[in-house]
């Protein structure tokens, strides 16, 4: 029973070796294929420590057996050992040191996971040079050891056995560790770079292999540019023929407008959408568009206190309703200016996406098990759709579909009633022999217990597919046995600035081998998980594949229209991008010394030292004829805040295309400014720097967008950031009011990209965006508006306030002349400690803040065009 309490947490351990798969590929050192390494070598040492701790307590239960029944006699002079003790501890003790010498030749192979080379991870200089032979010199030390134990049966004296123990115990130390430290010291410190160069090329090229790194295309980049002075002509034509990334820039943050979706979507308090929504893409018209996308999901936690009771919350109030959608790049003109244009909205459902099925039984938000069912001609008791109307009733439902566990006879009604420990299971009667319970509804749970050798991403994300929502989730394969790779806490590699440290799903297990071998589905209505085969090359799937037959469906099984939606995963993302900013580099000497090192640049946009987080977009990457939906993100110089390289995966459902990861790389003779350069340069901008002031007040605040950064053409970054404004109110939520746009260090702010471009390159150079009139947008109430048409001004450009008609007016100026006398006169009467002059100043300020606002709206301000 020990050993099976102990083995049962070590049931992978056993499968993967019973069902091993070969890699096809030999490690350097040893000639052996990786399977050794990852499947074969992790049980035997399992083996090895089930032998140490049987041969371990064999020994003290002898020794204290024999002592308490006369075998073992400490006190009495002469013989302490009778002969049928001797022999049996002999034989205990020969088997122990037996056991050893399997030991020094395992440990041989686990060279491979050495840290001695400091930088790098695997077989060093002086593992393979000076303890890889004193190992293999210590298994025969340690046999012959072990045949002096076992002699000791016959010979009967324990002379032999203790000379032979001293002599092993004297090799390890001098030959086993003595002499590797020497060598370590004296030989390899000293030129460290040059001796370790071979076993860095190792690492490199290994590592590399292990996190999926191994085919990336790098592109020398913006090597014309100097820095920050890019070519304005150059640029501008470049800008002027791009088709596919400005009119595609995303100016929703899906992880900013959680409140907007909810106060313009919620339409019942039982209803709820997550912190972060999502971003996926959509064929609508034939052109390809990505999009910000939410279920609008059961929250429990939102029910009045007349909506808790146990029949309201667990047999009415039982699931969501409906799925919304907004085009990434586009917000509403007009009255609701600076929201999301809805084109996916309202129950029941409707819009330029059609869903049939839009019921939410199963998602992140619902926390709570659901008694749904009953028998035929019964009223309907959920509460399913608003009917509409002036009494804005509900029309209620009976759940039909094939999720949930059937309550049926009373001793299943017993056993929910003791599991969830609640009696109405045996007295309420809306459970009945038609019952069924929900639970374990969230998806990233149904996968992890359908699957449980996989690690499943933190990001599910909605998507309509053949007219139903369905939850599309990421699973990996992983491995902590591969040899000669880094290895990585899988939870802190996966946080950033939105997940906080330590917080993510993922736990915080070592790995050095990761794969995204598996793409999985959670039906919205019934819950059905389905796993399908991604990574048809992943030896560890498919080592799993064979322990469970039947759980992971083949490649060729993933619907059409599931491909259209599947995305590059963030979680394996963030953890290549990790890896990236040490292992691209090729030269072992240059990896050693870390004189070309990247690093994650910190989130501009939070006042938090922790990792911007990656976007997906839709845009041209350099050498693609046309728009890709991708994931990507900026890479600093190590400890430095400008630019190095921008790294993006393919998302394209095409198998030759997904998942390419691409490098940008900057000429690292120049500096390019990274985001929070660029963060800074938007902060200190006149005329950003005077409309925070107005928009951080008592009544407001102003909500920096995600920071996107969009490669245009084949020689310059565009830095695209959205401003919010949003409310301090307990109702209140963000509404787009600025976009900022950077490019070569020079600034544009405006109420619209196509402005913000106009300012930077000139006249006419916002016409490709979508908001300079090729895309009209669409309020709530179906009426076409057209957005406002871009600022013919030149650079240098108008005050952003002038209403974005890029015609600046009198009384527009004069306010913003007397906002700046107030400003100052308000600082004056602060550096004077004067509270009465400090009165009046507030008093000048308040009246210029309302004479500015009033000039605003005469000239047109208060609309605010589509994104």
């Amino acid at each position: 029973m020990f050993a099976g309490f102990t083995a049962q947490g070590s049931w992978e351990t056993w499968l993967t070796f019973r069902n091993s798969t070969d890699f096809g590929q030999t490690d350097p050192q040893f000639g052996l294929d990786l399977s050794f390494f990852v499947f074969e070598y992790p049980f035997y040492r399992l083996l090895l420590g089930f032998g140490f701790a049987i041969a371990i307590l064999a020994l003290i239960g002898s020794l204290v057996t024999n002592y308490v029944f006369g075998g073992l006699r400490l006190q009495t002079p002469g013989q302490k050992l009778t002969s049928a003790a001797r022999v049996q501890i002999s034989v205990l003790l020969g088997v122990f040191v037996a056991l050893k010498a399997v030991a020094y030749w395992l440990d041989r192979y686990g060279l491979v996971y050495s840290s001695r080379g400091d930088v790098f991870t695997g077989a060093s200089y002086t593992d393979v040079n000076a303890l890889l032979v004193p190992k293999t010199i210590l298994v025969f030390v340690a046999a012959v050891c072990a045949v002096a134990f076992f002699a000791n049966i016959v010979v009967r004296n324990f002379l032999l056995p203790a000379a032979a123990l001293v002599l092993l115990l004297a090799s390890s130390l001098v030959i086993g560790v003595a002499y590797p430290a020497i060598v370590q010291q004296f030989v390899v410190k000293p030129s460290a770079n040059e001796k370790e160069a071979p076993y860095i090329e190792r690492a490199i090229e290994m590592t590399r292999q292990a996190y999926g790194l191994d085919e990336i295309e790098y592109v020398n980049y913006a090597q014309e540019t100097t820095g920050d002075e890019a070519d304005p002509e150059v640029a501008l034509a470049e800008l002027r023929g791009d088709t596919e990334t400005i009119p595609n820039a995303r100016l929703l943050d899906p992880n900013v407008l959680a409140d907007t979706f909810t106060a313009r979507q919620q339409i019942r308090n039982w209803y709820g959408f997550p912190e972060k929504l999502d971003v996926d893409r959509y064929t609508v018209d034939g052109e390809l568009r990505d999009y910000v996308v939410a279920v609008r999901e059961l929250d429990s936690s939102a029910l009045s206190e007349n909506q808790s009771t146990w029949i309201n919350r667990h047999t009415v109030y039982t699931h969501g309703h409906g799925f919304v959608a907004a085009p990434a790049n586009q917000v509403v003109a007009g009255s609701d200016g600076g929201e999301p244009n809805f084109t996916t909205l309202d129950l029941p459902v409707q819009g330029d996406i059609e869903v049939d099925q839009s019921r939410i039984y199963y998602g992140e938000l619902i926390e709570d098990y659901s008694v749904v069912g009953a028998p035929d001609g019964t009223a309907p008791r959920e509460s399913d759709l608003p009917e509409g109307g002036s009494d804005d009733r509900q029309i209620n439902n009976t759940y039909d579909g094939e999720g949930g566990v059937s309550v049926g006879s009373f001793f299943r009604q017993l056993t929910f009633a003791t599991y969830f420990r609640e009696r109405n299971f045996l007295l309420s009667s809306a459970v009945n022999e038609e019952s069924k319970v929900l639970y374990v509804r969230d998806p990233r749970d149904r996968v992890e217990k359908a699957a449980p050798f996989l690690e499943v991403d933190g990001d599910p994300y909605p998507a309509v597919l053949d007219g139903k929502v369905t939850w599309i989730l990421d699973g990996y394969t992983t491995s902590d046995s591969y040899p000669y790779s880094e290895q990585m806490e899988l939870g802190e590699a996966a946080a950033d600035a939105l997940t906080g440290t330590g917080t993510t799903a993922l736990p915080n297990d070592t790995f050095n081998y990761i794969r995204n071998s598996v793409k999985a589905t959670v039906d919205a209505y019934d819950g059905t998980v389905t796993l399908y085969e991604w990574d048809t090359e992943d030896p560890v799937l498919k080592t799993y594949m064979k322990a469970f037959p039947g759980v992971v469906q083949p490649y060729e099984d993933i619907p059409d229209e599931l491909r259209e939606h599947v995305r590059y995963p963030e979680d394996l993302f963030k953890v290549q991008r990790d890896i990236l900013t040490r292992y691209h580099v090729d030269e072992p000497i240059s990896f050693y010394e870390g004189s070309d090192r990247w690093q994650v640049p910190d989130d501009p946009t939070q006042n938090v030292e922790e990792n911007q987080p990656p976007y997906y977009i839709l845009a041209q990457r350099p050498g693609d004829a046309e728009a890709t939906f991708q994931l990507t993100s900026a890479l600093n110089a190590f400890q430095r805040p400008n630019l190095s390289a921008f790294v993006s995966a393919s998302s394209d459902p095409d198998p030759e295309r997904y998942g390419k990861i691409q490098v940008l790389q900057l000429p690292g003779s120049t500096p390019f400014r990274g985001p929070q350069q660029v963060q800074q340069s938007f902060n200190t901008f006149d005329q950003v720097a005077r409309d925070l002031t107005l928009f951080n007040s008592q009544n407001s605040q102003a909500v920096f967008g995600n920071l996107l950064t969009l490669p245009i053409g084949e020689d310059g970054l565009l830095y695209v950031q959205p401003l919010y404004v949003e409310g301090t109110s307990s109702n209140s939520f963000p509404l787009l009011r600025k976009v900022l746009v950077n490019f070569g260090g020079q600034v544009g702010y405006a109420d619209t990209l196509a402005e913000a471009l106009d300012q930077v390159f000139g006249a006419g150079a916002g016409e490709v965006a979508t908001d300079s009139g090729d895309a009209p947008t669409t309020p709530d109430d179906g009426e076409e508006t057209p957005p406002a048409s871009p600022s013919p001004s030149p650079t240098p450009a108008p005050t952003p306030d002038d209403g974005g008609n890029g015609a600046p007016t009198p009384d527009l100026d004069r306010a913003v002349s007397d906002l700046d006398d107030a400003l100052s006169a308000l600082a004056d009467a602060q550096r004077s400690g004067s509270f009465a002059q400090q009165g009046q100043a507030l008093e000048q300020l308040q009246a210029a803040v309302e004479a500015y606002r009033a000039a605003q709206e005469a000239a047109g301000g208060s609309a605010t065009p589509g994104g």
